[in-house]
């Protein structure tokens, strides 16, 4: 018998919407990234638990300037764990009024490129990386999003739906997009939870744009967490979210790396 997840009317339309979505015969991929990693600590441990409790695995989203040879050698043993490079030094050069962006146009590009290029050697003390960029604040300037595969990425991670169609972007020239979509944390209130009503109407609206066509339905949707600033109710809110899509056959957590080799395929994340 199928065990039992969370209850109550939100939960039960997401368990509609994945239902209905898997009515095409199609796995319903997820993934989990974790941004503004730098030192291990009790909350990243809580949420390596939580990850491998439901054998979801990990995309930690490590700030290269901040990162701590200790952190390095704790995730080392860890081979559902995955690091992915996020900026360099998570600082804001934005122009006064604009929206917070480390890699934007307010600086030359070369300069920027170079801060990457740095970013990356110093993630080389980790041992388990995947050649993906994640932006701060989840912007990047087209200059610079041009010339990463010259940096050796071959994917971006920023917020929200790619383009339909993805073959926008062709597999094996330029950068794969694999994107997270939903994110529990409430910024502009407190930085608590944001609530069950709305981050499952949230997550229930990208399921039904993936039914209908309006997303791409070979994206994997992404769940974006912040273990440095979570409470514990958006910590609960995770775990009911991967007991009730785990609960689910049709329901997959994948790894960064196998989200890249399914893009290289020219698969999408629903290949079986």
């Amino acid at each position: 018998m199928m065990p039992r997840g969370p209850r109550g009317q939100h939960w039960d339309a997401l368990d509609a919407a994945l239902t209905s979505l898997a009515a095409d015969g199609r796995p319903v991929d997820f993934w989990l990234r974790d941004d503004d990693a730098v030192a291990p600590g009790p909350a990243l441990e809580r949420l390596i638990d939580l990850a491998a409790e439901y054998d979801a695995p990990l995309a930690l989203a490590v700030i290269p300037a901040g990162a701590t040879p200790a952190l390095a050698e704790r995730l080392c043993p860890l081979a559902a764990v995955t690091v992915l490079q996020h900026g360099f030094s998570h600082a804001d050069h934005s122009a006064p009024g604009a929206k917070k962006c480390e890699l934007g146009s307010e600086r030359p590009a070369d300069v920027v490129l170079r801060e990457l290029a740095r970013g990356h050697d110093q993630l080389s003390m980790f041992a388990l990386t995947a050649p993906i960029l994640v932006p701060p604040w989840n912007r990047i300037d087209d200059s610079i999003v041009t010339r990463l595969p010259g940096l050796g990425f071959e994917a971006l991670s920023v917020y929200g739906d790619r383009p339909v169609p993805s073959d926008a972007f062709p597999r094996g020239q330029g950068l794969a997009r694999i994107n997270t979509h939903v994110d529990p944390v409430d910024w502009h209130g407190g930085r608590g939870f944001l609530g069950e009503e709305r981050v499952l109407g949230r997550l229930c609206e990208r399921l039904r744009r993936l039914s209908t066509g309006e997303a791409d339905r070979r994206e994997a949707t992404g769940i974006l967490t912040h273990h440095l600033v979570q409470d514990d109710e958006t910590f609960g809110f995770v775990r009911n979210l991967l007991q009730a899509t785990t609960r689910h056959d049709f329901c997959r957590w994948l790894s960064a790396a196998t989200l890249l080799g399914l893009e290289a395929e020219g698969k999408g994340a629903t290949a079986r």
